[in-house]
C-alpha cells in the first residue's frame, strides 16, 4: 500500500504521487518512512530527500523546511526544492566555490551575512551531491536501494 508525497515550495509543487517509501533529512538526523507511519511534524535539514516509487528512486535537493507526515500522506514543505534531472551540476559546483570562498575570506562581524553564506553553501552542498547521484546511477544504468 503506497503513501502520498507531496515536496511543495513557495513557487511550485516539485512532486505529488504515491510512493513506496520516503527517506528525507530530518535536522535530528535523516528518515526513512514507510505508509501507516505515526503523524510527525518536525524540521528538515539541508539535504537529500529520495522517494521509491515501485523500485525506481527519485531524488530531490531540499534547503531546509518542514515536514507533516501522516498515516496516509507526507508533505514536505522545502525552502527550496529541485529534483536531481533539474539541477545543473556545474553551476551547483560554481555557486559551492563562491560559497566556500566567501567563508574562507571571512565574513565580517555580520551574523546575517555569515549565516546567509552558509546557507548558500548547504544549499549547493545538497545540489551537488544530488546532481552526482543522479550522474552514477545514469552512467552505471542500475537502479540504487533506498539511503545508499
Amino acid at each position: 500500500m503506497p503513501i502520498q508525497c507531496d515536496i511543495v515550495t513557495q513557487e511550485r509543487m516539485v512532486f505529488s504521487g504515491q510512493v513506496d517509501a520516503v527517506n528525507l533529512p530530518g535536522s535530528e538526523g535523516r528518515m526513512g518512512i514507510l505508509p501507516h507511519h505515526s503523524p510527525l511534524l518536525t524540521t528538515l535539514d539541508f539535504g537529500e530527500v529520495i522517494v521509491r516509487v515501485n523500485g525506481v528512486e527519485e531524488y530531490f535537493a531540499i534547503g531546509g523546511g518542514f515536514v507533516e507526515i501522516q498515516p496516509d500522506h507526507v508533505t514536505i514543505l522545502a525552502d527550496s526544492a529541485e529534483q536531481a534531472d533539474e539541477i545543473d551540476l556545474d553551476r551547483a559546483e560554481r555557486a559551492r566555490q563562491q560559497a566556500e570562498e566567501i567563508m574562507r575570506t571571512g565574513v565580517k562581524d555580520d551574523p546575517d551575512r555569515i549565516a546567509a553564506v552558509r546557507a548558500s553553501l548547504m544549499r549547493a552542498e545538497a545540489r551537488v551531491n544530488v546532481g552526482r547521484r543522479r550522474r552514477r546511477s545514469a552512467a552505471t544504468g542500475r537502479r540504487t536501494e533506498m539511503g545508499e
